[in-house]
Order: C-alpha cells, then structure tokens, then sequence
C-alpha cells in the first residue's frame, strides 16, 4: 500500500498540473475547456518531435542525463514544448474562443467548440505520429530505487514530482508578487470591475491561456517520461482532471493541486481492489460524490 501511495503522488503530481491549468482558465474565463486533456498529448508529441527529430538534425547528443531515462535533449525540449502549447492555446482562444465572446455564446456552444478542438488535436497526433504507443528513448532501462517500507521508485518519478511542485510554487510566486498576477487575480474576482479600472481583460485572457496550455505541456511530458505517449492520454486524463478541479474548488488552484494528489493516490490504490483499466471510473465515481455532498469543493468556492 505505501508504494501505491507513492505512485498516487507521483500521478497526483501530473494531474495537479492539469487541473490547475484548467481551474485557472474556467476561474478567469468562467469556461470549461474540454480540449484541455489534449493540449497535454499535444505537449508530449511536440517535446517527441524536438527530442527525436529537431535536435537530431541540428546535431545535439541525446546523452545521459544522470540515472534518469531521458537524456540531455529532453532538457531544450521540455521548456520548448511548454511555449509552443502555450502558443496553441492562444492561437485556439484567439481564432474561435474569442469570437464566442464576442458573440455571448452560451456554455453549451463553448463546450461544444472545445470538444471540437480537442478531436483536431487528437487527429493531427494521429495522423503525423500514428496510433502507436511511443516513447522518448526506446529501449532504455529505468531502474528502481529501493526505498524504507518496501516502497520501489524511479528516479524519473522523484523528478517529476519536483518537476511538478517546482511549477506550481513558480505560478503561485507569479500570482502573488507580480504586477501581471496581481491583475489576473482580480479579474479572476469580477472581470467588470477589473476592465473598470483600467486593467486589459483581453490581455490578462491571453496570458491565461498561455499560462494553462502551458502547464498542460509540462503535465503530458511528464505522463510521458513517467509511462508513455499514446494519441488518447490526453482525452483519458479529462476526467481525473476535471474531478481533481471540482474536488479542489472550480477556480482555486490551490485545491486543484490538493484535488490533483487525492485523486491520483484514490486511482492507484484503486489498483489493489480493481483492475487498472478501471482508473478513471475511479476518478468518475469521486467527481460525483463531490457534486452531490459538496458541489462547491472542499474550499466551498473560493478562488484564488
């Protein structure tokens, strides 16, 4: 049980990224990105394309990078990749979400626009990379640590947890102390009263979505490093993701990281009693609970 624990944080870690993503854009925006799952495989598949096709052509060594499975390419295309989702998703809000807007369009259309974003993203996975699983460094052993009660782990787990909470301690830093924070947060609270003040809504919308595409990259990389990449992770992690956001309070991203630990130890210890096929019921099961005991998260509401 204490190394499935273990693995749940490890998961937990990778879904905290997302939901915070995702908490951040409905908080600011007050809308449900269904395509947020697939912006994570798209992060995966772009750090795939730069670590095994860009920078084999511009001539970088994949070399070790310690007693991790990755090598020293994952490094360029790991912060690569976070911009070039974080560009995808502007270039998404900028072209349709922006328009719906403009036009008072109701949360059903926007879900709607959303889900077909995410197919496009699916679809263009697919159709460039395949329906294969694929992975990083083909091959390559990853050794176990043995660690005190039994527990085995990885050191690409250790990393990716540190990884995880490194970003999420760098967003809360953003949120509190800079100028561009500050002014996020108060949109976040009444977007009215902060376009009154002179604040730029469009451009804090801009930096939101820059801000959630950019740490759904940084969750499917992770994903990636941690198992492997496959067309459809994404779309598996919408529902742990979005439970991990109601769990936590719809806009808080405190609680979507608090959300994102619960329900990544809840589908791994899940793991000793049911098949794993049956994670995301798991996940499902959980979202439901809250919506029925607690629909306003264990925060009762409260954004930050």
């Amino acid at each position: 049980m204490p190394e499935l624990i273990t693995y749940g944080i490890v998961l937990g870690s990778i879904i905290a990224l997302g939901a915070i993503g995702l908490t951040l854009v409905y908080g600011i925006i007050r809308f449900a990105n269904f395509a947020h799952g697939d912006l994570m495989s798209a992060g995966a598949y772009v750090a795939l394309f730069v670590v095994t096709d860009f920078l084999a052509w511009v001539g970088i060594p994949d070399t070790n990078f310690g007693p991790f499975s990755f090598g020293w390419r994952m490094l360029i295309a790991f912060p690569i990749s976070m911009v070039a989702v974080a560009c995808v998703a502007i270039i998404f809000d900028r072209i349709l979400y922006r328009k719906l807007r403009s036009k008072g369009s109701g949360a059903v259309i926007f879900a709607m626009s959303s889900l077909g974003a995410a197919f496009i993203l699916r679809m263009v996975i697919l159709i460039v990379w395949g329906a294969d699983s694929l992975f990083y460094r083909p091959g390559m052993l990853r050794p176990a640590m043995d660690l005190p009660l039994g527990i085995k782990i990885r050191p690409d787990q250790v990393l990716i947890v540190i990884i995880a909470f490194s970003l999420i301690i760098f967003l809360h830093l953003f949120l509190q102390s800079t100028k561009m924070g500050k002014a996020m947060r108060a949109t976040a609270d009444n977007m009215q009263l902060a376009l009154v003040s002179g604040i730029d809504t469009e451009r804090i919308i801009i930096w939101t979505w820059g801000i959630g595409g950019a740490l759904a990259a940084a969750g499917g990389i992770l994903y990636g490093i941690d198992v492997q990449l496959q067309p459809s992770m994404g779309w598996n992690f919408l529902i742990p993701l979005f439970a991990a956001a109601i769990l936590g309070t719809i806009g808080n991203i405190y609680g979507a990281l608090l959300g994102g630990l619960i329900i990544g130890v809840a589908q791994q210890v899940s793991t000793a009693f049911l098949m794993p096929t049956y994670k995301p019921a798991v996940a499902f099961i959980i979202m439901i609970i809250i919506l029925l005991v607690r629909p306003r998260g264990i925060f009762g509401g409260k954004s930050v």
